[in-house]
């Protein structure tokens, strides 16, 4: 089972050596794949003023997916990523949004899983650098988010 979910903080722009500086006020965003027991597989940083599904197909594509249910919320229900997940031989469990013109059917028990993704968010906030994003270049906060991670997962 994978699930994925955005963490937005910041808005950046590219310095002269190509990294990511903060112009003021933070706006990234943190992609995450977790497992089936909230461990993570795969983290990913993107600017804050992407939406979410841009970068979905390209997250998911760093992990094996076949033969697993893909979970995600509302955001992630675009046709294109849809039809990756079935392209690569996996099932989705997204909900519709409620403007959808043919909504597709969720299960809802299994929806309830979501909360892995949901509560690594939280354990990796806990960590205050990551928290608060005293780093101003992206490469050196996503170093600690990786660290922080891989802190979640030894304990």
């Amino acid at each position: 089972m994978s699930i994925v979910l955005a963490l937005k903080r910041g808005c950046r722009l590219r310095d002269q050596s190509g990294d990511w500086y903060e112009p003021g006020w933070k706006d990234d965003k943190i992609h995450a794949i977790v497992d089936g027991l909230g461990n993570p597989v795969h983290l990913q940083l993107s600017t804050g003023n992407l939406h979410d599904s841009t970068v979905a197909t390209e997250v998911l594509s760093y992990v094996m997916i076949k033969e697993s249910v893909v979970q995600a919320d509302r955001a992630y229900g675009t046709t294109e990523i849809r039809a990756y997940i079935t392209e690569q031989g996996a099932d989705y469990n997204i909900p519709p949004k409620s403007n959808a013109k043919e909504p597709w059917p969720c299960d809802r028990w299994l929806y309830k899983k979501r909360h892995l993704v949901e509560c690594f968010f939280q354990k990796i906030k806990q960590f205050r650098r990551v928290a608060t994003r005293y780093d101003k270049l992206a490469s050196r906060f996503f170093a600690f988010v990786l660290l922080a991670a891989i802190c979640i997962l030894v304990k």
